[in-house]
């Protein structure tokens, strides 16, 4: 009876950590476990249970292994580091410091992050530059997000920021793209694009 006990508990514990701890599987997966312990667990007609030894081991290897499953992030930040970049008309910002690139979804030859993983993501970018400036998040074909400035006075500088939220499939590109005139962006940390992965 004592045995009988401990296997329910087990079992009822590995059904837990499987919902609660393990990313990234399918409800087929779930199945599947489910249906391997229960080929471990036989009743005979007086309700004893007997249980292999090894299945046992493997019901324990399986029971806590899901809680010390690490989960990886996606995200990246990047900024314009030596020299102010000037960007003409449907040119793509390619900011060439990297801070961080969890997953190497941003590539800095060409500023474009493709997604690594699908999910919502939340994406930042902010500059300092001068005169008329226009900015815009693009998610593969799709503008998502602009930020614009208006100054008068070409000699002042002026700093602009805007954050979205939004679902990308893996593959998707998202990138900062000029869509006003030709324009400056400062360097110097100034001016950067930031992503992450939120859920």
């Amino acid at each position: 009876m004592v045995t009988y006990i401990r296997v329910v508990m087990l079992t009822m514990q590995f059904v837990n950590n499987l919902y609660n701890h393990v990313s990234g599987g399918t409800l087929s997966d779930t199945r599947t476990n489910l249906d391997s312990i229960k080929s471990l667990i036989y009743s005979n007609a007086k309700a004893t249970v007997t249980l292999d030894s090894t299945a046992l081991k493997e019901l324990v290897k399986l029971s806590t292994s899901g809680s010390s499953k690490p989960t990886r992030g996606v995200s990246f930040s990047v900024y314009v580091r030596a020299t102010a970049l000037t960007v003409g008309k449907g040119q793509t910002i390619k900011y060439d410091e990297i801070m961080t690139n969890d997953g190497n979804g941003y590539d800095d030859r060409t500023g474009v992050f493709v997604c690594p993983v699908t999910g919502t993501y939340m994406f930042v970018v902010d500059t300092l530059c001068q005169a008329d400036t226009w900015l815009a998040i693009k998610v593969n074909r799709t503008y998502v997000a602009n930020v614009h400035m208006r100054l008068h006075n070409s000699s002042i500088w002026g700093q602009i920021s805007r954050t979205v939220i939004v679902k990308l499939n893996r593959g998707d590109h998202v990138k900062v793209d000029n869509v006003g005139q030709s324009t400056a962006i400062s360097h110097g940390g100034y001016s950067g694009f930031t992503g992450t992965l939120l859920y």
